[in-house]
């Protein structure tokens, strides 16, 4: 008897409780659980037998080296140097060849910094230039030439990047300057379109020295 009375008790319990959500369901006061739209789908595509898609990870964008564009006018390579107090030597003749570059007297050890910022793409020792430095700006339009140095400076190395102001070496006589004559060797190539170190247009430096 006690058994029946539970049992009847129950099944009016279960059938109260279900008419209470049935209520609050159709007045708008219990909402049926949201399901990402993406588990959502992973859900139907199982249910449907294949397999769900991968999901794209974002990935972030590398970090880009702070870098500010060559703003046309070079830094000097050579502290406490007023470029318009030099001469151009680029149209003079050295032997049977042109110069082609623009020399600096500075006595020897003098800091020789980067006129612009940009990446060392090569470190050359030659007959004619001795220790020298290729370095392109950072549109690789320009190869900036640096000859005769004594020594690089500590750290130097092919494919770092150097910025404007920064010391890359010191004023020597190495190559074919005369060891009673330090000075700076200084050239601007404007490069093809194969980005040649060793190879291209030179231009006059002094007037981009000067600004203009």
């Amino acid at each position: 008897m006690r058994l029946k009375l539970f049992s009847v008790f129950g099944l009016g319990y279960a059938a109260g409780m279900l008419t209470l959500v049935v209520a609050r369901w159709a007045t708008g006061k219990l909402k049926p659980p949201v399901m990402p739209a993406q588990e959502a789908q992973a859900a139907t595509e199982m249910v449907n037998g294949s397999p769900p898609p991968k999901v794209a990870v974002p990935v972030p964008r590398p970090v880009e080296l702070d870098a500010e564009p060559s703003t046309g006018k070079l830094a000097m390579p050579l502290a406490d140097v007023d470029p318009t107090k030099l001469t151009s030597t680029f149209a003079e003749k050295r032997g049977e060849h042109p110069h082609e570059a623009l020399d600096i007297m500075a006595p020897r050890g003098t800091p020789v910094m980067a006129v612009d910022q940009g990446n060392v793409v090569k470190l050359f020792t030659s007959k004619e230039g001795g220790l020298t430095v290729y370095q392109f700006d950072d549109s690789r339009i320009h190869c900036y030439y640096y000859a005769h140095l004594d020594r690089y400076a500590a750290g130097l190395r092919e494919g770092m990047l150097l910025r404007r102001g920064e010391v890359l070496g010191y004023v020597g006589s190495t190559g074919n300057a005369s060891p009673n004559a330090p000075h700076l060797h200084f050239a601007v190539f404007l490069l093809g379109p194969e980005k040649e170190w060793w190879k291209g247009t030179a231009i006059d430096p002094l007037p981009l020295l000067r600004g203009r």
